[in-house]
């Protein structure tokens, strides 16, 4: 659907001409058709930028753009125009004009387009029908809250039956719950209305709840690009490992670790492995405590991963009937060096932590 090949930008450093910076170095993305494509990295990445180049608010130094297995990389005047009616944007900041009424905004796109007052009649209510916003269309922007300026700006940009929508942070300046909401608006359309949606994001939590497949961009580059479960589950390069790293959030303070008797994993399961009742089998098997101390399973694509903190201990005494306590054999360090392995045998990694 969108390649971008060996795209470059450079800007000219103020002052002196003959410098430049490259916002953008060599990157090359492939875009299905219907997909939701992110693409993530941290403040000056140049994931905006590149972002830019697919309706050619920002034209590359170098390289090809190729939507819809048309080159418009060199197109201008009208026959770029004619391209951009089929590319939709959202913006961080909504860009939305004060002055003008809810459905005046969402028509905006259509009046550029050259549509009738009889379409756009009927085509408005419709797309505020769709963003939920079907009682607001005669008010204004500061009458609204931040997610519903936002639903104005998803109805504006998909006015026109676009092929292809472009999100540029569209739930940055969002709470978390607004967030969310715009989040399953924005996979609902994709998903009803099959258009192609690439957004970019600097939070890892936007891309892992709405994207298929995610590139990971730095200083200009992409460094990493795959499924977004692939990216979370299996990261690669180490910056992609960073950002996960701080997304996942399942560090517990040393001094916790430190202070806990017996042997504490760190357990990562993926895919149905993470469904798996391996820890329970293991306490029943060996004649163990196990104890979940920090963690947690979601899901990224409609695949499951896991991670997990675990304590492995002696029972008391009074935990185990006699009969079942006479099939355990073994010291107790032989029992959980068992458990160990056969937890190394069903889960995806195991790291110990420490055995006291």
């Amino acid at each position: 659907m969108i390649k971008l090949e060996n795209i470059s930008v450079a800007f000219e450093v103020r002052g002196a001409p003959s410098a430049s910076v490259k916002a953008v170095d060599q990157v090359s993305l492939h875009i299905r058709r219907g997909e939701v494509f992110g693409i993530v990295g941290t403040s000056g990445a140049g994931k905006s930028t590149v972002l830019r180049t697919i309706n050619l608010l920002e034209r590359p130094s170098t390289g090809r753009v190729i939507v819809d297995g048309e080159d418009i990389t060199d197109l201008t005047g009208n026959a770029l125009r004619r391209e951009r009616h089929k590319i939709g944007m959202i913006f961080q900041h909504f860009n939305l004009m004060h002055n003008r009424t809810v459905f005046d905004n969402a028509a905006f796109a259509l009046r550029v387009a050259g549509k009738s007052e009889a379409e756009i009649a009927q085509r408005v209510p419709e797309i505020l029908t769709l963003v939920g916003l079907a009682d607001k269309a005669q008010a204004y922007p500061s009458q609204l809250s931040g997610g519903q300026k936002q639903r104005v700006g998803i109805a504006r940009a998909v006015a026109n039956h676009p092929a292809v929508l472009l999100c540029d942070e569209p739930t940055s300046a969002l709470d978390l719950d607004t967030s969310a909401a715009i989040l399953e608006l924005l996979k609902e359309i994709n998903q009803t209305l099959g258009i192609t949606i690439v957004l970019i994001s600097h939070e890892m939590n936007v891309i892992k709840k709405i994207c298929d497949r995610v590139a990971v961009m730095a200083r200009g580059k992409v460094v990493e690009q795959g499924t977004a479960f692939d990216i979370f589950a299996r990261p690669q390069a180490d910056f992609t490992r960073q950002l996960v790293a701080h997304t996942l959030n399942l560090d517990i303070p040393e001094h916790l670790i430190d202070n806990i008797p017996g042997t504490v994993l760190k357990l990562h399961f993926l895919g149905d492995k993470a469904e798996d009742s391996v820890l329970s089998a293991a306490a029943v098997r060996f004649g163990l405590s196990v104890d979940i101390l920090h963690g947690k399973i979601e899901y990224i694509g409609n695949h499951a991963m896991g991670l997990l903190v675990v304590r492995l201990a002696e029972l008391p005494a009074d935990a185990v009937p006699p009969a079942l306590a006479a099939g355990y054999t073994g010291t107790v360090a032989a029992r959980v060096a068992a458990a160990v392995e056969f937890i190394r045998d069903n889960a995806t990694h195991v790291e110990v932590l420490h055995a006291h």
